[in-house]
């Protein structure tokens, strides 16, 4: 049986949470995306295909910020049942510094045969920016 739309979102927060980028990324469809439509300079809009993903995820992404706790996560099921919303607030060390980190994450995404096709992350760009300008990204 394919696991439901939720079940896929809790194995993806799961999985990012626990740094376990190969599960996260193995959640995603061959031609899954993140999009950003909030973000800093120097940020992509948007990473296509789950081999970019892997990419971005591991190599730009991943010496950055360090998540160890997510709280207030609500999940939105919708009337459209490949349709997912997420709420929540992550906190987190910049790891090139060592400063805490928090942000508020709201995400779209649409779950199709098991896998994520889109992932829409409106996350605070603020507090991206700020992260990055201190780690001389920005």
């Amino acid at each position: 049986m394919t696991a439901t739309a939720r079940d896929v979102v809790e194995q993806l927060l799961r999985a990012s949470l626990e740094q376990d980028m190969e599960t996260f990324v193995g959640l995603f469809a061959p031609d899954g995306f993140i999009e950003w439509p909030y973000r800093p300079d120097g940020v992509p809009g948007r990473v296509e295909g789950r081999d970019r993903v892997r990419e971005f995820v591991i190599g730009q992404a991943g010496g950055l910020v360090k998540f160890e706790e997510y709280r207030d996560t609500v999940i939105h099921e919708t009337t459209d049942p490949q349709v997912v919303i997420v709420e929540y607030e992550a906190y987190g060390t910049v790891i090139p510094t060592g400063a805490p980190m928090h942000q508020t994450i709201i995400a779209v995404l649409r779950i199709r045969d098991g896998l994520v096709v889109s992932y829409r992350d409106y996350l605070n760009p603020l507090v991206l920016a700020e992260v990055l300008a201190s780690v001389g990204r920005g």
